[in-house]
């Protein structure tokens, strides 16, 4: 239940930060968004009553699944490659970047800069 409640919760908000305009808090919601998907894939892999994949051990059924594990361990480095990129590009940008397009709200048409 812990579980399911921290990946919800980092998901719930990464995707509150997501939907923020600035590029700094996309990519923190990026981020946490990562975080809660590795939860969620470690979560798939079973956790309880489970032993280490590998090693010495005795009966095969109580053996952990070392998919999910492998799954999480490449997505932690595509996302730390992919955070790095997208911290840099928040660092990098200006003020003045447009990430969408003007529209005046009284006229519903584009403001041309």
């Amino acid at each position: 239940m812990t579980l399911a409640l921290s990946a919800g919760l980092l998901v719930a908000g990464a995707v509150y930060l997501m939907l923020r305009r600035d590029m700094l808090r996309i990519a923190v919601g990026f981020m946490l968004l990562s975080h809660g998907v590795n939860l969620i894939i470690v979560a798939s892999g079973g956790t309880s009553d489970r032993e280490e994949p590998f090693g010495a051990f005795t009966d095969a059924t109580g053996i952990a699944d070392p998919l999910p594990q492998a799954f999480v361990l490449t997505a932690i480095v595509i996302s730390f490659s992919m955070s790095i990129f997208m911290l840099v590009t928040a660092i990098v940008g200006k003020k003045d970047d447009a990430t969408r397009d003007e529209v005046d709200p009284r006229t519903d048409e584009e403001v041309v800069s």
